[in-house]
């Protein structure tokens, strides 16, 4: 049996990446603030980073969710981005990306942007989707995550035109619950 037959189950930790980089003049627009477009660029590397250590394979986005751009980060600050696999579904995984900034001394640290990604492993050969392992939440934020991650899915299946919303059972269930 083949190595890709066998899936066995893989923590958050297992894949977790944390990637650091410092805000340069040419990464800023005119008054010194983070272009967004760059930092969604550092946000998909590491995310597909995680996804592709997790799933032990070439990974593709597929989806990008609301992305929260909360606090500006400016010239000169270094941000940290601590991203996690939340949950494996048949072909692909969803990311948690944070994106944390301080200044160059480590003082004034600020939870600034987060943004959930969706990768989908590659075939080496023929580039088609593959099945990915099982995410095992340990902790208790990994286990919200991980619960919450299936609401999501049906959110951006819906968005993206692939389910209707009738069929959309957790999103369904936790309004009902709110109800």
């Amino acid at each position: 049996m083949s190595k890709k037959n066998i899936l066995k189950g893989k923590k958050v930790s297992e894949s977790k990446t944390i990637m650091t980089e410092m805000i340069m003049p040419n990464d800023t627009n005119p008054i010194g603030n983070l272009m967004g477009g760059n930092l969604l660029r550092w946000m998909d590397v590491a995310g597909g980073i995680c996804a592709g250590k997790h799933c032990e394979a070439h990974v593709v986005t597929a989806s990008v969710d609301h992305v929260s751009f909360q606090k500006p980060i400016f010239v000169g600050d270094v941000i940290t981005l601590e991203v996690t696999v939340t949950r494996a579904f048949n072909t692909s995984v969803e990311i948690y990306c944070e994106v944390f900034a301080a200044d160059v001394k480590g003082n004034n640290v600020r939870r600034c942007n987060h943004a959930y990604f969706t990768f989908v492993a590659l075939d080496d050969d023929k580039k088609k989707p593959i099945p990915v392992p099982e995410v095992i939440p340990l902790t208790r934020e990994e286990q919200q995550l991980y619960e919450a991650a299936s609401r999501r899915r049906e959110l951006r299946l819906i968005l993206s035109g692939r389910m209707k919303p009738e069929e959309a059972t957790e999103v369904k269930a936790f309004f009902a619950e709110m109800g």
